[in-house]
């Protein structure tokens, strides 16, 4: 499956960014830990590609049965998703890549130079107005979380999950009840925005942008009058410093990896799954397998290297399926189907409540509005 609402992302390495000190844990256990896991990365990189080692099976099979089963058993307690845009296309959203109907081979009203122009930090900048006409197709708020993004949450009620590391910039895992520390959005998102100005920087919410986007406006800054963007990650910007700080934390005591609706072919987002210690179940649900690097691209520390077929798989599972159909057979096989069904249900009935009374607020400040418009020149003629 094609990564989908997911933005094109910066191809600068992790070694770019520097981490403030302040992101930085005091505690020095985890700094032993992340100190290890960089050693065991290397030395997992090395055995993997060369063959060396025996490393250790802790599926009973490799398959979703197996995996439901060693969840089931109590050892796994630290569970990392990563997501793409695959997870949000049955709520409605179009990915980029898939022929025919990603958003790539539908940009051709906005008269690019090529599709990936509306995401490039330099286009942008001298052209905006692509890039705000596509977020008023797309703007957060218009669809509801799907049974990907609830299987999610219901790993964070059992306190199954350590963090959610997400490509997509739909918001819609903050929407589904994952809050700022369940959530790595490593691509950005439109929940906070900011002046582009170096000098300035001012940082704007998220309804302010929206109230900007839905009034045609192209939104500049209240002090310096600069654009504003979403905190979006475009070609040519590096990704968050938060990215880097917490993989180091999360991926060496990740005991299951759950890989969900991407192709895993933009760095440095593919390269985690290699970050995982060498007896760390890896689940895709996808539409297609992903992430099976080239020994030579894997020795180089690039692409994914998971194993689904070879006769040294051992720690691997690809389920073949939509995000939702594959979270729901893993919820049914884990004793958790109704319970994901009921949630699904209870949440988009109170998504729906609260976006019709957001309309009827909307449409009686308008008639105010409007009553008050019309009863103005009245008050003028009787003076």
């Amino acid at each position: 499956m094609s990564d989908a609402s997911e933005l094109p992302k910066s191809e600068k390495e992790e070694e770019e960014v520097t981490p403030e000190p302040e992101e930085q844990s005091d505690d020095s256990s985890e700094e032993e830990a992340a100190g290890a896991t960089e050693m065991d990365f290397l030395r997992n990189l090395f055995s993997s590609t060369l063959g060396l080692g025996s490393p250790d099976k802790v599926l009973d099979e490799l398959t979703l049965e197996g995996v439901a089963q060693y969840i089931k058993s109590g050892k796994c307690k630290n569970i990392l998703c990563m997501v793409g845009a695959g997870i949000s296309t049955s709520a409605g959203i179009p990915d980029f890549r898939s022929p025919g109907t990603g958003l790539y081979a539908n940009l051709q009203k906005y008269n690019l130079p090529y599709p990936e122009a509306i995401f490039q930090i330099d286009y942008f900048k001298k052209h905006p107005e692509p890039f705000f006409a596509l977020a008023r197709e797309l703007y957060p708020g218009q669809f509801k979380p799907t049974v990907c993004h609830y299987f999610i949450k219901l790993l964070k009620d059992k306190g199954l999950l350590r963090r959610c590391y997400s490509q997509n910039i739909d918001t819609l895992e903050r929407v589904a009840g994952l809050e700022g520390d369940d959530l790595i959005e490593a691509h950005g998102t439109f929940y906070t925005s900011h002046c582009v100005s170096f000098c300035c920087r001012t940082e704007y919410n998220l309804d302010w942008m929206k109230e900007k986007i839905f009034s045609d406006d192209i939104p500049k800054c209240d002090k310096c009058n600069s654009l504003v963007k979403p905190d979006i990650v475009f070609f040519g910007e590096n990704l968050p410093v938060r990215f880097f700080t917490s993989m180091k934390m999360d991926f060496p005591r990740c005991d299951l990896l759950i890989v969900m609706g991407t192709s895993l072919q933009v760095q440095p987002f593919a390269g985690l799954v290699g970050r995982v210690s060498k007896s760390c179940p890896r689940l895709l649900i996808n539409m297609e397998k992903a992430g099976q690097a080239d020994p030579l691209l894997g020795l180089l520390g690039f692409g994914g290297g998971m194993d689904f077929d070879s006769d040294k798989a051992y720690r691997d599972v690809a389920h073949i399926s939509t995000c939702d159909d594959g979270c729901l057979a893993l919820a049914d096989l884990l004793g958790w189907k109704a319970e994901l069904e009921e949630l699904v249900k209870q949440e988009h009935a109170r998504i729906d409540s609260e976006g019709k009374k957001e309309k009827s607020s909307e449409s009686k400040g308008a008639a105010a509005k409007a009553s008050s418009a019309s009863a103005a020149p009245e008050t003028k003629k009787e003076e």
